[in-house]
This record gives C-alpha cells, structure tokens and sequence, in this order.
C-alpha cells in the first residue's frame, strides 16, 4: 500500500548568500524593499547578541548581495521604515548584547541614491524593540519600546513620537493606553494605525505576552483602546489582510507550567481584526506553532508564514511554511524551507516572489556551541510559480 503524498505549494531556490550572517528579533527591523526593487538590510545581531553596523543590498535580477555603507552606530531590535521619497528611516535600538543594555535614541536615514547614511535628529527618549509605522503624510509614529529601569531591571514604555522627515524633526505625540514592546503596528486604510499584542517585561530577562490592542488616529493624535486578542501572544506576525482588517499569526503565549504538560506552540493560531466591529475572529488553527517567525503577504489575500521556533531556550529553527487564504480562511501546505530558522529578514520581491535570509539556525543545546547562537548566511527565494524555479 503506497503511502499518500501531500501537495506543497511552490518551490524555494536558493540565492547568493548575506556578506556575514545576522539576526533581527524585532517586529520592523529586518528586510526593506527599496523602490528601485533591491532589499536593504541594516543592523541586527550576531550569534552572540551583539549589535552589528553592517548593511547590505541585495539585488533580485542579479540573486547577489553586496555590502553598502555601514550603519554609523551598531544596532539591534531598532526600526528600519521606507519613506515615501526612497530613503529609509532606522530608528532606535539597543547597541549592547546584554537584556539590560542601554537603549539607543539616535537615528539616521540611508539615501540609496548615494548608498549613504546620514544621521538625523535623536527620538526624544531611547528605546529598542519599539514599532514604527509610515504614515500617509510621510511622517512616521514611533511607539512603546523598552528603556531601562535601573542597572537591573527595565521597563516598557507607553510614549510615542512622530518623525517628521522634512523638517528632521521629532514630536512627542499623545502616549499609549497601554506600555507594551515587541508589539507590531498596522497602518490600516483611512490612516489609522492598529498596534497589537506585545509584551511587558517583568524582570530583567523574563516577559509575559499581552492581548491588548489600540487605535492611533492621526487626524486626532489620540490612542483609544480597541478589541483585545483572544489570545495574549508575542513574537507574532501582524499584516493588512485587506484595508480594514488585520491579521494576526502565531507567536507566543502566557501560562506554561515549565513541566511538559502544556506547550504553548502546539498549534498555530490566527485571528483576524474588522475595524468596522473593533472585535477579533478566531480562525482555524493548524499544527506546528511558532513565534520569531515571519509572515508576508503573497496577494490576492494569501499570506506565506515562513519558518520560526518554539518556545524554551534550546530552539531549533523551523523549515515548514505554510499558505493562508484569508478569503476563503483555509491553511495550505507550503514547501519548506531548505534552512529553517528564526529571526531572519523576509520581505516579498518586486515580481511577487518571496525573500528570505540570515536569521538563527539553532541556540542552547541545539547549538554546536551552547554559548553562541548558530546563524546562517544562508538566501532563498520563493515561488509560486510551476515553471520551475526561477
């Protein structure tokens, strides 16, 4: 008796390789698809924790990547947002490998015309693992984050700024309703902003996920508080289904024992926001679930989730991808990943194609060093299409 064969969609091919490898643990840190259709990628982290100057571009006719000019301060668990004009805004971060190191205020901006930084005018506080969000009047909401407490502790934050690109300028805007970090914003059509989940730390290496979600109004400056998640989760992927809903995918959740009896990633779940009703939807689970994972939209309202890790400290690098119709609210069988990993960069190319490089292969005793994260350089693309790769 022949054992069934499942039908995965599309096909990964592998591409020239990151210059070093790298990790980016943050919600908008990672790839960002220039106008001219290359993908830059600045800051992050070594296996180490370290933050990292290097930048790179990676250009999809050629499948190569290439050093550019570094970033002029080491950075990780910062924001890098493209602006309207084809320069991209890094904001933020932390430049030490510790969970209690100093954040980082300053910012700079990457011109790809002259593949140059320049420094621009600091954030009014420092904070890393915050989120930033374009806004449709190209300025850019930068919101909670953490910031340390003291020499052993830290916090996470409610403030906001706005980044005004013309003027280099930065202006508090009203705080959040609630102090959150590692959350993920979602400008949504209309021009409000979504920002949900998160975290908040509750020592200096421990975080406990939040289910709280809010609502910024450019045309007021007010956040005002919206449906929560049904599930509290972190490490989770947010992105716009459609102009007033919201997708949110997997990530991390509150309330393991540490004992075996209950695993937090045992399914994937999703939930879909309706600006309309200010309420969530649960949508149908399906096994294996993560966080440090990414999500990126395919069109035609279908979401790739791509890779990521379980929960606990000896992590193993997931390969499975998986295919979500948003319409039709059914999950499909992607290819898997020829490297799987977590905390890597992923944004969708020009063509409709999908990204993918860097990120953590293995930590702890999945490691070949306990001590050190093990990284890969590694890039391949995905397709959709039958003619083979491309």
């Amino acid at each position: 008796m022949t054992s069934p064969t499942l039908a995965a969609t599309g096909h990964w091919t592998a591409s020239g390789d990151l210059p070093a490898a790298a990790t980016w643990y943050g919600q908008h840190d990672g790839a960002v698809r220039l106008q001219n259709g290359k993908v830059l990628t600045a800051g992050g982290a070594d296996g180490g924790s370290a933050a990292l100057t290097r930048a790179a571009l990676f250009d999809p006719a050629a499948g190569t990547w290439a050093a550019t000019a570094a970033l002029s301060t080491a950075r990780r668990l910062h924001t890098a947002t493209l602006l309207n004009d084809g320069r991209v805004l890094v904001a933020g971060g932390t430049g030490g490998s510790s969970p209690l190191s100093p954040g980082l205020a300053t910012a700079e901006v990457y011109d790809p015309a002259g593949g140059s930084w320049e420094s621009v005018a600091s954030m009014g506080e420092p904070r890393w693992g915050h989120s930033a969000v374009l806004l449709a009047d190209n300025t850019v909401l930068v919101s909670g984050g953490t910031t340390t407490r003291s020499s052993d502790s830290v916090r996470a934050l409610r403030t906001a700024e706005v980044y005004d690109p013309v003027a280099d300028e930065w202006s508090a805007a009203e705080p959040m309703t609630d102090a959150r970090t590692g959350h993920a914003t979602v400008r949504l059509t209309g021009g409000r902003v979504l920002a949900c989940g998160g975290s908040a730390p509750i020592s200096g290496r421990d975080e406990t996920a939040l289910a709280f979600c809010e609502l910024y109004d450019p045309g007021t400056g007010r956040w005002t508080p919206t449906g929560s998640l049904l599930a509290a989760r972190s490490q989770h992927q947010a992105l716009l289904a459609s102009g007033t809903t919201v997708l949110v995918v997997g990530g991390s959740t509150p309330g393991t024992p540490g004992d075996g009896t209950f695993d937090p990633f045992s399914t994937l779940t999703a939930e879909l926001f309706d600006l309309a009703t200010g309420a969530w939807t649960a949508l149908p689970e399906q096994p294996g679930g993560r966080g440090l994972h990414r999500a990126v939209a395919l069109g035609s309202g279908k979401v790739l989730v791509i890779g990521g890790t379980g929960g606990g400290r000896d992590r193993a690098g997931y390969q499975s991808a998986l295919i979500f119709d948003t319409a039709a609210r059914t999950w499909s069988a992607a290819a898997g990943l020829t490297t799987g990993r977590w905390a890597f960069a992923a944004t969708a190319l020009a063509d409709g194609r999908v990204l993918v490089a860097g990120g953590a292969t293995g930590s702890g005793l999945a490691a070949a060093d306990p001590a050190v994260d093990d990284l890969t350089r590694h890039t391949e693309i995905f397709s959709t299409s039958t003619g083979g790769p491309a």
